[in-house]
């Protein structure tokens, strides 16, 4: 069994490769069980949950494979300079039961959350969409510029965070990768402009007004994941075509089940789901200017699809 580190798995990926494996993914019949919640007490006091998401390759599948993501979200772990979010990914043979590889699973959540966003935004976005505003500056930041890079013509990125500092960091990060980016303190002003809005952010109140987007702006959240998180209040909801990337996000994260919740967006009016748009059986956006919003709360499909990316890429013949 081999254990496949940060290093090693951005050497085995690329976003335009990893968003083409995921769109075959949606298209696919992996099986995907419910993912398992467990609230974690801790004598501290600390809220802290332990999630596994499974999932496993169609009976047909050529090569067959089955994955487990193992995730603990340690709410208190700022003050101990760790990383709130932790994990590990499981694959296994699936023809066989035989454990294959051990992946870094905050790696290869970052790798696919940035590429599911991507993929998307290349059914909804305008195709000449080249402004983007990255909101957030956590890790997921220059992830979700590269993989937006890869399927729009973008030409003017904007970072903003509540630190300024924390905006210019990514700046640098992203210029040492020859992408050039500027870090901005206007949110308003920029959301007002911007094409593409990515959101990645530990909100708990609405950082994006639906008041300030323009026509054909897309918009891109992430970051809200319990229903005490949000980023974009209903009023950006109730102006878009919306996607989901699973029914999940109905009753489970932030956003659009804290809309659903107090009554200001109505479940009904989702448009579908990111498999649907894979599929074909909806549209990305209708034309005439349409604002369009994908609301992301992670499906173990993308990890598995991932992780075989990387096994594949790497393993032996």
């Amino acid at each position: 069994m081999r254990l496949f580190d940060n290093g090693e798995i951005d050497a085995a990926l690329t976003f335009p490769g990893l968003i083409d494996t995921l769109d075959d993914a949606f298209r696919s019949d992996a099986a995907l069980p419910p993912r398992s919640h467990h609230d974690v007490k801790r004598p501290d006091g600390d809220p802290a949950v332990l999630l596994i998401m499974p999932a496993w390759s169609a009976p047909s599948a050529e090569k067959a494979y089955i994955g487990t993501k193992i995730v603990t979200v340690f709410f208190g772990n700022g003050k101990r300079n760790l990383p709130g979010v932790m994990g590990a990914y499981l694959l296994m043979d699936g023809n066989t039961g035989q454990p294959l590889a051990v992946m870094d699973g905050n790696r290869l959540t970052l790798w696919r959350t940035a590429a599911a966003s991507a993929l998307a935004a290349r059914y909804m976005a305008s195709p000449a969409a080249s402004r983007m505003l990255m909101v957030g500056a956590g890790s997921l930041a220059p992830f979700l510029v590269k993989a937006h890079r890869a399927v729009r013509p973008l030409t003017d990125i904007a970072i903003w965070a509540r630190r300024p500092e924390a905006a210019v960091a990514v700046v640098e990060e992203l210029a040492r990768d020859g992408i050039e980016a500027r870090a901005v303190t206007d949110l308003e002003a920029e959301a007002r402009t911007a094409d593409i809005i990515s959101c990645a952010t530990n909100a708990s109140e609405p950082l994006i007004q639906g008041k300030w987007l323009k026509r054909d702006a897309h918009l891109d959240l992430i970051g809200a994941f319990t229903m005490q998180m949000r980023e974009a209040d209903a009023e950006a909801l109730n102006r878009a075509r919306v996607i989901v990337d699973s029914k999940k996000a109905i009753d489970e994260g932030g956003d659009v089940a804290v809309a659903i919740a107090e009554g200001s967006y109505s479940a009904d009016s989702i448009a579908g789901t990111l498999a649907d748009l894979c599929h074909g059986r909806i549209a990305g956006a209708a034309e005439g200017g349409e604002i369009t919003l994908f609301k992301s709360v992670g499906v173990s499909l993308e990890d598995l699809a991932a992780a075989v990316a990387v096994w594949e890429a790497s393993a032996p013949a």
